[in-house]
């Protein structure tokens, strides 16, 4: 028997994706809405003994809420197995307390996705390309986390936009990790910036490994939020020697106007990402190009 898919109404167009690919089911709910605010949920579908998949990142706190309501209630009325798919988890960067008294809000999340209650077989979560690699040790009892990786997606985007004679490049030490397995992948050289922190929300480049002649850039993140630290980086490789300029990144998060500010400043001559965040997806009509990240998830939800 195919998985019933759900999701919640901001990742309707992920779940039909992987309807599509996956030659599953959609699974139907009725929503409403109070006068107060309070909302109602029904889930219609039969899913008693069925394998169900529920679709929703984080993306804030309505999403994270409607996400699990959706989830205990499929449970509730007999799903025999529950698979979380969630292509953006959010507060990804608060994964560790730095001052004395800080929520370790990517800790406090995972704990709330855990008290799910269980399936009569099995809970799990996948999770796209976190930010922090221990964030699945977040998850208890019996729910288990797995990462999934988007290298298959951001490589494709490298060689289809690098076109020939490209690098790989990165925006901080921290992604160097990432960038050497892209690189090596697909057998291109690596380049890296070297910054120095000038306040809490401030950084500056000091240094680029490398000179460069005139060869294109793909610059991997696997983020892009404000596009501070892309735009840092695009400028350096573009100091140092680069051609054209590539930004990719797994997800593309782009509040208020950092898109615009990225698009209208020069640097890039393509920007790039999965449709892992719905924001991305708003943005592609404006020239941001935006491949599915459904497919890196089909493979563990045949059952």
């Amino acid at each position: 028997m195919s998985c019933l898919v759900f999701s919640i109404p901001s990742y309707d167009y992920l779940a039909a994706e992987l309807v599509r690919l996956g030659d599953f089911e959609t699974g139907k709910v009725e929503r409403d809405l109070f006068p107060d605010g309070e909302k109602y949920l029904r889930v219609v579908s039969e899913v008693a003994d069925r394998h169900v998949v529920v679709v929703g990142g984080t993306i804030n706190e309505t999403a994270t809420l409607e996400l699990y309501d959706l989830a205990c209630v499929l449970v509730e009325n007999g799903a025999a197995t529950l698979t979380l798919v969630v292509p953006w988890y959010g507060y990804a960067t608060q994964d560790r307390a730095s001052k004395r008294g800080e929520a370790v809000t990517s800790k406090t999340r995972a704990r709330l996705l855990s008290s799910i209650p269980s399936a009569r077989l099995s809970n799990e979560v996948l999770l796209l390309d976190l930010h922090s690699e221990g964030i699945p040790h977040y998850f208890e009892g019996t729910i288990h986390p797995l990462h999934v990786y988007g290298r298959a997606v951001v490589q494709e985007l490298a060689l289809e936009l690098g076109v020939r004679d490209f690098v790989i490049g990165s925006t901080d030490a921290g992604r160097a990790k990432w960038v050497e397995s892209h690189a090596r992948h697909l057998f291109v050289p690596a380049v890296f910036v070297y910054k120095r922190r000038r306040g809490p929300e401030e950084t500056e480049v000091t240094a680029v490994s490398t000179a460069l002649h005139g060869e294109t850039v793909v610059i991997y993140d696997d983020m892009i939020r404000t596009g501070t630290s892309l735009m840092n980086a695009a400028k350096a490789y573009r100091e140092a020697g680069a051609g054209r300029i590539v930004g990719i990144a797994t997800h593309g998060v782009f509040p208020g106007d950092a898109y615009d500010r990225l698009a209208g400043s020069g640097l890039f001559s393509a920007l790039a990402c999965t449709d892992s965040h719905p924001n991305a997806v708003a943005l592609r009509e404006r020239g941001l190009i935006v491949r599915s990240c459904a497919p890196l998830f089909v493979p563990y939800l045949q059952k």
